[in-house]
């Protein structure tokens, strides 16, 4: 397959990573892929360090959290490496401690609840927080190849909040609800503090050395799409316009509820990340000309056999229909029963059948 030249690359300059330059929605030699939570779970290679490892303990180790980071790049072919990281490990910073509890996931023993509670969160510097993170940004990019994209990431401020409010993951997001619509005041005030937080966190890993940033907002469907403009977009907003002026491709991606798609666009993003609730091209015409998208087969039909897979892939792709600016992804993480194959396939199938 010819490649696409760059007319403004001057002769011998190495070009950036397929991934930067799709989602900055130039025309590009095919679809980049990668896949959300593709660097553990399902990897007979980070299940065996997870035998020897806990999960924040290899986060918090820079040469593990490396290693992690680049294992489905070597084992899949992926064209992006995400970050080996959790969304809860900037509360290290804000002062509340927390535990990761197996099957049940982020647990907060002292949630916040009060208006005490929220003054008493921390803001201080992200090298300062979690310094180990930095450290292996920067190991990684000195060791990733140059046409592999290293994408650092964050929790968005209302799945952080939720987790902060609810003290655990919860469906029904009860507890954060009856703050979000019973004391705005102190809603607003919590969203404040956790996005300035993140703002710098995310801010942080740019200059470490991330190429792309996604804000994850995994929660962000439980809401009314008037509920979401009012009380969150705004935050979400704050944090990624905070780092228009480092130049870095940033992707906003939310899961749950289709009608938020063009409410997730108004942020100040290149790319919007879509689940599998909508077909990928009405998302891209409720989203507008102005972005890119990301996503968006649905992580459940990996686990169907590979003609399955295959064929709701180059839907993805027919969708899609060559437009610059498409990132291939699961409409969200990679489920632990997937068969690791399964991904390399898929893989080679969107670099054989998404070129443009």
């Amino acid at each position: 397959m010819k490649a696409v030249e760059d007319p403004t690359r001057a002769p011998g300059e190495a070009r950036e990573p397929l991934l930067v330059r799709a989602c900055r929605r130039e025309r590009t030699e095919r679809t980049p892929v990668w896949f959300m939570r593709q660097a553990g779970r399902c990897l007979a290679g980070y299940r065996a360090l997870r035998e020897r490892y806990g999960m924040l303990e290899m986060a918090r180790t820079p040469e593990l959290c490396a290693r992690v980071t680049t294992l489905p790049v070597e084992r899949l072919g992926v064209d992006a490496a995400v970050l080996y990281a959790d969304i809860m490990l900037p509360l290290e910073g804000m002062g509340i401690p927390f535990r990761i509890e197996p099957s049940v996931g982020p647990i907060v023993d002292r949630p916040i609840r009060t208006r005490a509670d929220v003054e008493a969160i921390r803001v201080i510097e992200a090298a300062e927080a979690t310094p180990y993170l930095f450290e292996a940004i920067r190991e990684l990019r000195r060791s990733l190849p140059a046409r592999v994209a290293l994408i650092g990431f964050a929790g968005a401020p209302f799945t952080l909040a939720s987790y902060l409010v609810e003290g655990r993951p919860s469906r029904e997001h009860v507890r954060t609800k009856a703050m979000l619509f019973g004391e705005p005041e102190l809603w607003h005030a919590l969203m404040a503090r956790i996005s300035d937080v993140l703002a710098r966190y995310l801010r942080a890993q740019i200059e470490a050395g991330a190429q792309v940033v996604q804000l994850f907002d995994s929660w962000a469907g439980a809401l009314a799409p008037d509920d979401y403009e009012r009380a969150v977009l705004p935050y979400s907003r704050r944090i990624l316009s905070s780092l228009a002026d480092l130049g870095v491709p940033r992707i906003h991606f939310a899961t749950g509820n289709p009608a938020l798609v063009p409410l997730l666009a108004r942020a100040e993003c290149e790319v919007v990340s879509v689940d599998w609730r909508i077909p990928l091209d009405e998302a891209w015409s409720a989203a507008g000309p102005n972005v890119g998208i990301q996503g968006n087969l649905d992580p459940g039909a990996c686990l169907a056999p590979f003609d399955v897979v295959a064929a709701r892939a180059r839907d993805v792709l027919r969708r899609a229909g060559g437009r610059p600016g498409h990132v291939f992804n699961l409409g969200h993480g990679v489920l632990p029963q997937t068969d690791e194959d399964t991904l390399a396939r898929l893989v080679d199938l969107v670099r054989a059948d998404g070129g443009a």
